[in-house]
């Protein structure tokens, strides 16, 4: 039987893969394969930061302050989780993900959730793990 990385990813991930690369200019895209899955998820650099913990946001607005110079936010690699708007998913199926992801060397507390809908638009939500505060205003 082939591993899951021998097999193509399913055309969910291959549409949710094209598209941040065409219309939202991410690089560095690869399918990723988790441990004992057998769903792609995709790996990839936004062109920006697309989040910044609210206790990093506090941080880093007090050092503008102060310095009168803006911090630098690099961008990071992002997991991205390509899923259908007719999958049926349950919190123990997302919890799975992020437990399949803590087998990659560092426990990844938010990943991009991708829907796809029938018409092959995509909506982005980030997705935490666990509880967070909510961002400052």
């Amino acid at each position: 039987m082939a591993s899951p990385q021998d097999q193509p990813p399913d055309n969910v991930a291959i549409t949710v893969m094209k598209n941040l690369q065409d219309q939202h200019d991410w690089s560095e895209l690869d399918f990723f394969y988790t441990k004992g899955s057998t769903r792609a998820l995709v790996k990839g650099l936004p062109t920006k930061l697309l989040y910044l913990h609210p206790d990093d946001q506090i941080a880093a607005l007090a050092q503008e302050q102060a310095t009168g110079e803006r911090v630098p936010q690099d961008p990071v690699h992002e997991f991205v989780l390509p899923v259908h708007l007719a999958e049926k998913w349950s919190l123990a199926d997302f919890a799975a993900v992020f437990d399949s992801l803590d087998n990659t060397g560092t426990r990844e507390k938010r990943i991009v959730l991708a829907t796809l809908h029938n018409d092959s638009t995509v909506v982005y939500y980030i997705m935490q793990e666990g509880m967070v505060k909510p961002r400052q205003n």
